[in-house]
């Protein structure tokens, strides 16, 4: 099988990505980009010298530095959007959607966006990586567009592209030696769950008929094959690997 990246990943990979991020947009007449790999994180996507990528994207002259401002993750509809979509998602007209009909965007108010920022069209990458974490890339027109006709033809390939580039930057600034979770067993993710669901040691120990004993035992080998020093702590990691699975 092709590899698509070299083997030995550098942040000349990362660049080039970037840059290949910003030509795509101009192909799909979404001529604006901006890009977090982690919207948890209050600074910028930055490169190997601490340098935001958005320096480097085009953006609305009338919001230039926008990337200074921490709290446009939390206030921004489109962040919103990537937050609880995982899928490609285009804007137009007030609205979002995506490639298939979902309830999920329709109660993201974005009637707003073209009257304050002036966006007439947007192709939103949503990225979500191992852990919980999410990033995005954000294609944006502020003249007429055809987003239809845009997402039709660029979406697939913008959203390849994207997670590529969010994946390989998280890759080279998480490469601290960070030990990646263990597997957990069906028991201690069992214990795990009902932890999650607020029920104390003892009421889990009823609910599987282990021995309260048991039942802290299984969680401190979980929380040790996680990482976590807190039971808080392990639940949000088991959560964010998909351990717990999304009801619990």
């Amino acid at each position: 099988m092709q590899s698509f990246m070299p083997a030995g990943l550098s942040w000349d990979d990362v660049d080039a990505l970037a840059a290949q991020v910003v030509a795509v947009g101009e192909r799909a007449g979404l001529p604006f980009v901006a890009a977090q790999s982690d919207l948890g994180d209050a600074a910028p996507m930055a490169d190997r010298n601490g340098q935001a990528y958005a320096e480097r994207m085009p953006w609305l002259a009338s919001a230039s530095c926008y990337w200074r401002n921490r709290s446009l993750a939390l206030r921004s509809t489109f962040l919103h959007a990537a937050r609880i979509f995982a899928e490609p998602i285009w804007y137009a007209d007030g609205r979002l959607g995506s490639w298939r009909d979902t309830s999920a965007l329709d109660g993201i108010d974005c009637s707003h966006v073209w009257q304050e920022f002036g966006f007439t069209g947007a192709i939103i990458a949503p990225v979500h990586l191992a852990g919980g974490q999410v990033g995005t890339v954000l294609w944006v027109a502020a003249e007429p567009i055809d987003i239809a006709d845009s997402f039709t033809r660029h979406a697939e390939s913008m959203f390849a592209l994207a997670y590529r580039f969010l994946a390989a930057h998280t890759e080279l600034t998480t490469r601290r030696a960070r030990k990646p979770p263990g597997q957990l067993s069906a028991r201690e993710a069992q214990c795990v769950r009902w932890a999650a669901a607020g029920k104390t040691n003892a009421e889990i120990g009823t609910i599987l008929s282990l021995s309260v004993s048991t039942v802290r035992f299984h969680l401190r080998n979980a929380a040790e094959k996680l990482g976590a020093t807190t039971r808080a702590r392990m639940i949000q990691i088991a959560t964010g690997h998909g351990f717990l699975g999304p009801h619990a």
